[in-house]
């Protein structure tokens, strides 16, 4: 064990301790002016994925069910302790560099589903799958498959695994903390509700997040803008004291605008996922008729997760009188509590209680069909994926009854950073290819083309699968298209 902590404590410190945050950032940038700023360019379009379903075919995964499941997975922990932790250490400042580096990571998050789409493949069931790994073999060739082995390795054992006994354990505290119920109950009563949700597939798990996403962000924008509202003539000042604080002109806790930038380019990036590859894997599951419509709802699902949740929490701790700048003793998800119970009394704890069950239950079925798509990359065996099935019930259970074992899990950031790595790896490489597939697009748009349609045939040197795209022209295409699928 001293070994093994040895490595993973090595491991972190090469990735998120020295370099892979200001990486992420890097590329972030690079992709935003390469593509010169494509995300704010489709901004309108993102919200179009709300009320259309591309499919009308109800045994396909629509763009929307797409959407609330990466959206599950996005929110977490981190829109509530996260942002509370963040605020703590760099002070009201950091919220500003979260918004920042939201702006960044859509574009990112923009690419890396248009490429989880344009290499998807279609199943023997009709459904499709995709990801970082299938990127990485159909994208960059069979010499490759050692690189997203790795990379399908790393994603069972920190998503599948450590995050959802994380999961298990969040609940199971809030529920011990604020209704006194033991561990052993909230544990047995999570593990069959998500056995019965994961042994359903991506088709149950889609139409659970559907129902629960909604309700959950709903509720809790609900609250904040509650919050919000009577507390409007507080408001200003909360959002110049968050400007000051981010450039250094007020500072609120030791650090000052060194702080503010850590903390909020690493939570932003904790929260939102930008770049680690993991929310991909759903992206490719979705009908759409071009891929970068499903990066585009990507793209807004980071908009969601930071610009619009991580935001709510923010306000809600500064427009209250819980938080004290430089102060000690009261952080994380406590804060949040705390905050919310000063602004509208003590039932908002239950509120919160709720609000957490649903936001981790959301990232259990997520976490879980991250570990089936990288399974299914490495085998086909169906006995596999029922054996990760009954596990992910176990390592459920087993986090919310047994918080000292949390320990065993620490390989999770780890494995995390290395898969993020060999994401941003691939990113670069194929990122002339995203922008052949982007060009695309607008061309398509420019042609007065409202809904662009992907004609694989325009793209005949990339390793696509026809059968993904029913939608493409069965002739011809369109000449504008395969002008600028030459370029680059």
């Amino acid at each position: 064990m001293d070994l093994l902590n040895w490595l993973f404590d090595l491991i972190n410190n090469l990735t998120w301790g020295f370099a892979l945050v200001p990486i992420l950032v890097v590329f972030g940038l690079f992709f935003t002016a390469a593509s010169h700023f494509v995300q704010l360019r489709f901004f309108k379009r993102m919200f179009a994925v709300l009320r259309r379903d591309d499919s009308g075919d109800p045994s396909k995964i629509s763009a929307r069910e797409a959407l609330f499941v990466s959206v599950g997975g996005r929110v977490g922990g981190g829109n509530i302790a996260g942002v509370a932790v963040a605020i703590t250490i760099g002070g009201p400042g950091a919220v500003f560099w979260m918004w920042m580096i939201a702006l960044v990571g859509m574009c990112t998050a923009l690419i890396e589903a248009t490429l989880a789409q344009l290499y998807k493949r279609t199943t023997a069931e009709g459904d499709y799958r995709g990801g970082p790994a299938q990127t990485i073999i159909h994208g960059l060739g069979q010499n490759y498959r050692w690189l997203a082995v790795i990379y399908a390795v790393c994603l069972i054992a920190s998503f599948s695994i450590g995050f959802n006994a994380f999961q298990g354990n969040t609940v199971a505290g809030a529920a011990l903390d604020s209704m006194s119920i033991p561990r052993v109950y909230t544990g047995v009563l999570l593990s069959i509700v998500t056995g019965f949700i994961i042994f359903g597939g991506i088709h149950r798990i889609a139409k659970a997040a559907d129902v629960i996403i909604p309700i959950m962000a709903i509720g809790y924008l609900a609250m904040a803008l509650i919050i919000i509202v009577l507390n409007i003539t507080s408001l200003p000042g909360v959002i110049v004291d968050i400007v000051a604080n981010a450039f250094g002109f007020r500072e609120a806790v030791a650090g000052g605008m060194g702080a503010a930038i850590a903390q909020g380019l690493r939570r932003g990036l904790f929260s939102n996922e930008a770049g680690l590859g993991s929310a991909p894997n759903v992206a490719a599951t979705a009908y759409v008729k071009h891929p970068v419509s499903q990066g585009i709802t990507q793209s807004f699902s980071v908009f969601i997760d930071t610009i619009i949740i991580c935001s709510c929490t923010a306000f809600v701790i500064l427009l209250g009188d819980v938080y004290q700048p430089g102060a000690e003793g009261i952080d994380g998800v406590a804060l949040t509590q705390q905050s919310l119970v000063s602004h509208l009394g003590s039932w908002a704890q239950y509120f919160l209680t709720f609000a957490i069950l649903l936001f981790a239950f959301s990232s259990i079925m997520y976490n879980y069909y991250l570990g089936e798509n990288a399974l299914s990359f490495m085998t086909g065996n169906p006995a596999a994926v029922l054996v990760l099935r009954v596990a992910i019930i176990g390592i459920v259970f087993l986090g919310a009854v047994a918080p000292g074992a949390m320990a065993v899990f620490a390989f999770s950031d780890p494995m995390m950073g290395i898969l993020a790595v060999v994401n941003l790896l691939a990113l670069m490489m194929l990122f002339p290819v995203a922008m052949r597939v982007v060009d695309d697009y607008r061309a398509q748009l420019a042609q007065g083309i409202n809904r662009p349609i992907f004609d694989p045939a325009q793209f005949a040197d990339l390793d696509t699968d026809p059968t993904a795209w029913p939608d493409a022209p069965q002739a011809g295409g369109h000449a504008t298209a395969k002008t600028s699928a030459t370029k680059g």
